[in-house]
């Protein structure tokens, strides 16, 4: 045991560097939106078109969709595709499942349109553009789990409720951190809403 802890402590030490560094130093390319109001627990947003990277699944949470999922996805942005390139990674993925099956998705950076980017080699990967729309956003933080993720969208299902605000769609999964990064984590629920400015 004695000779382990330096090997435990190093480890400790650039785990906490890689977690900086994600917060910090290398700035990744968020989706964007628009505030458009903030509200007691949670906040209206409006999300213009994305270009996304999206693979369809049959499992039906987000335990057994994110490792799978994640997976392939990688692939098709760290070379696999036709041109071997390389495009950088960006944040949120956006998880949604249900009991018929589940899609996970990379929105892709802005300079690439669907005409722009490399063609997948993976023919699970499907290049499309998303809606634009207007949503309500619950975040929480830490590592996210199925009762997580549920607990938060029964949460914002009811404060959307008490409103009267009126849902359109099924609730998104979105997680903004590398699994390495264990200060700072965030993580969001997002339900399409019918809303006029």
């Amino acid at each position: 045991m004695k000779n382990k802890i330096p090997y435990i402590a190093l480890f400790l030490v650039v785990s906490i560097f890689l977690s900086f560094k994600s917060l910090s130093v290398f700035k990744t390319e968020n989706q964007k939106y628009r505030l458009v109001k903030k509200e007691a627990g949670y906040e209206i947003r409006f999300y213009p078109q994305a270009t996304l990277a999206t693979i369809y699944s049959s499992g039906t949470d987000y335990k057994s969709v994110a490792s799978n999922g994640f997976r392939k996805l990688a692939g098709y942005i760290f070379g696999g595709n036709d041109q071997g390139k390389s495009i950088s990674m960006t944040a949120p993925v956006h998880m949604a499942f249900n009991e018929k099956g589940s899609t996970m998705s990379f929105v892709m950076p802005e300079n690439y349109t669907e005409a722009t980017l490399p063609v997948p080699k993976d023919e699970n990967v499907h290049i499309s553009k998303s809606t634009a729309q207007y949503v309500a956003v619950i975040t929480f933080n830490g590592y996210a789990t199925d009762e997580k993720i549920n607990e938060q969208q029964i949460a914002l299902k009811q404060l959307l409720d008490k409103n009267k605000v009126k849902t359109t769609g099924d609730f998104t999964f979105l997680g903004y951190n590398a699994p390495y990064q264990f200060i700072g984590r965030k993580n969001e629920v997002i339900i399409p809403i019918e809303w006029k400015e």
